[in-house]
């Protein structure tokens, strides 16, 4: 094995490597894990306060809705992800592993190791892991749009464009540039494909 890549056998379920152009990381840097996931929880902390904020009209409702997101989005990315996803992908089971979002080193602590040929089933469902993942990305930004309209103020503006920015620098930056590119797990990775990275 070379320092920062990682060789898996084909009859594991992993597409080889040769002529990939990309360094894969067996241990992400630092840095990248950190990006990821102070972005990861920036945008659910604005959305969850984005919510409670539009809404902060009614007795009730901001703080409820702010609330559920809040409790959903953390539970579906830091609960589900380790217990459902991560004991299918290569970072489970390779020794001294970082992966992006560090959940690796969790799921190794609450859940038993799985089956790498499952790992594609994170994608597949109405209520999949990736699609609960999209909804706790997505939900802030569609709930603060009529709260704009309804209960506008400069701060919950500046929270809106803030989450958006969040939202464009996962899917144009962290994902395709920093996340998906350099993942092992890409060659099984519904996610990688659809970021179109599997060959670089």
């Amino acid at each position: 094995m070379r320092e920062g890549k990682l060789y898996m056998r084909k009859e594991e379920g992993i597409q080889s490597e040769e002529g990939i152009k990309a360094k894969l990381y067996t241990r992400y840097p630092l840095s990248s894990v950190l990006i990821y996931n102070g972005s990861t929880i920036l945008h659910f902390l604005l959305g969850g306060i984005g919510i409670a904020l539009g809404y902060s009209f009614s007795s009730w409702a901001g703080y409820t809705f702010g609330s559920l997101y809040l409790i959903f989005s953390f539970v579906e990315m830091y609960l589900i992800m380790p217990l459902n996803v991560c004991p299918n992908c290569v970072y489970y089971r390779a020794k001294d592993s970082l992966c992006i979002s560090g959940l690796n080193i969790l799921s190794k602590k609450i859940a038993k190791a799985g089956n790498l040929n499952d790992f594609p089933k994170r994608a597949r469902g109405l209520f999949c892991p990736n699609n609960l993942y999209l909804v706790s990305l997505i939900v802030p930004v569609l709930g603060m749009i009529p709260a704009l309209i309804i209960n506008f103020s400069i701060v919950l503006l500046l929270i809106f464009l803030v989450v958006v920015g969040l939202l464009l620098f996962r899917f144009f930056i962290i994902f395709p540039k920093v996340a998906c590119l350099h993942c092992t797990a890409k060659f099984n990775c519904p996610q990688a494909e659809a970021m179109g990275v599997r060959n670089l």
